[in-house]
């Protein structure tokens, strides 16, 4: 059997392909995955001896460069990744038996566009349940397109939301879609989650609350078990001392705060800690030259969070996820998105502070770490970890193969 993984977005996005590919593979299938032509992308994929495609332009040039999107750009932009889909992914599909569809909504529209004009079985996939219909909560407002305040029904907050789908992407994707003979989209939300999409994250940390008009699979995260050791001076930095806390934000480029490295630093130091700076996207350095600091490049976040005091991130699902598995204390400075979402499971499970806004002070950052720095919170995080589901990407992998046979997966798993 042949699967193609197709998703464009940050490494939270790439991530999790990769444990479904390896999964995939031990049960016999042959696998590559479509993504954007990032370098750290292509070199983790190589790791693990799975074949990358690359689509669209750079994932971190269009995050980081400046200056930063308006709101004005993104119907061009999701025209060209849109563009990029169908191209890239119609050369990558020939032959496979399964897409997986994932990633940012115009890239699953074209991915998911491309298996039913080569007649394949799809899945799309989403890494939060935020994207999908529920009476239960509100969707995520697009940027430049905020919900009326008047209008607080969340049916009706979906109806408008499915609105701005269409606005945004409809065009570009049914342009495309005439382009190779196939119909036009009325709805591109309902499209690209279809009738029985799937969400791969911990039942614990994100609970799905069933809806009649959806029928959801929840997986469970797709974590790899990470064997990569810690780079020999990381290491030597943390048996010098006592466990520091880590501050990373993965793919944001925290342009809303150009200090947010010394506020991070200050705080933590102010709580007697020393301090582990993940560099991450927003390129974040060291402030001076005290041994008490120490900054490093991509890591081994498995074996890593398990040494720390607590963990400072941007609230991203793969960095909750491995945090709270880790049971590593958390403070999440959300920054767009889902972010906010995680931060608040993380703060309602006990197991960390959310800090509010995206812009962290010395004073509110340092209000947050001592709040997740209790031996109380501690011993909660460890408590939860336990219950963190470590078998997502073997779930799925066994589903897809049933999907391939013609079988319809069951509700949960």
């Amino acid at each position: 059997m042949r699967v193609l993984l197709s998703t464009y977005g940050s490494r939270g996005d790439v991530e999790p392909l990769v444990g479904l590919a390896v999964r995939l593979r031990e049960l016999g299938a042959e696998v590559r995955v479509c993504a954007p032509p990032d370098e750290d992308f292509a070199r983790r994929l190589a790791g693990v001896g799975v074949p990358m495609v690359p689509v669209g332009r750079s994932a971190r040039a269009l995050t980081t460069a400046p200056p930063p999107p308006s709101p004005a750009d993104l119907p061009r932009r999701a025209a060209e990744l849109i563009a990029g889909q169908f191209d890239a992914v119609t050369a990558a599909a020939e032959g496979c038996d399964a897409l997986v569809a994932t990633g940012m909504m115009p890239a699953a529209a074209g991915a998911l566009s491309v298996a039913e004009k080569l007649g394949i079985r799809s899945v799309s996939v989403t890494f939060q349940q935020l994207t999908l219909p529920s009476p239960n909560r509100p969707p995520l407002a697009y940027p430049g397109r905020p919900f009326p305040p008047e209008v607080t029904d969340n049916r009706a907050l979906w109806d408008l939301d499915a609105q701005s789908n269409n606005a945004l992407f409809g065009a570009a994707l049914n342009t495309n879609r005439a382009s190779i003979g196939l119909p036009p989209v009325d709805d591109v939300r309902d499209y690209v989650v279809g009738d029985q999409p799937w969400l791969a994250t911990d039942p614990i940390l994100d609970p799905w609350q069933e809806t009649p008009d959806l029928d959801v699979v929840q997986t469970g995260a797709w974590i790899l078990p990470d064997e990569r050791p810690l780079p020999a001076e990381l290491v030597a930095f943390l048996d010098a001392g006592t466990p520091p806390v880590y501050v990373g934000f993965g793919s944001m480029p925290m342009r809303a705060s150009a200090d947010v490295a010394e506020v991070a630093v200050e705080a933590i130091r102010a709580q007697g800690r020393r301090v582990l700076v993940g560099r991450g996207w927003a390129e974040l350095a060291l402030i001076d030259d005290r041994d008490d600091c120490f900054v490093v490049g991509e890591v081994n976040h498995q074996a890593l969070f398990g040494r720390v005091a607590a963990v400072v991130h941007h609230g991203g699902a793969g960095t909750t996820t491995t945090a709270t598995r880790a049971g590593a204390p958390q403070v999440v400075v959300p920054q767009a998105a889902d972010q906010p979402y995680w931060a608040g499971r993380v703060a309602e499970l006990g197991v960390g502070a959310a800090h509010e806004g995206p812009t962290p002070t010395f004073e509110s950052l340092s209000a947050a770490l001592k709040a997740a720095l209790t031996p109380e919170t501690r011993a909660r995080a460890t408590a939860v970890a336990g219950t963190i589901r470590a078998d997502g990407a073997t779930v799925a992998a066994k589903l897809l193969l049933d999907v391939v046979a013609g079988e319809r997966p069951p509700v949960s798993a």
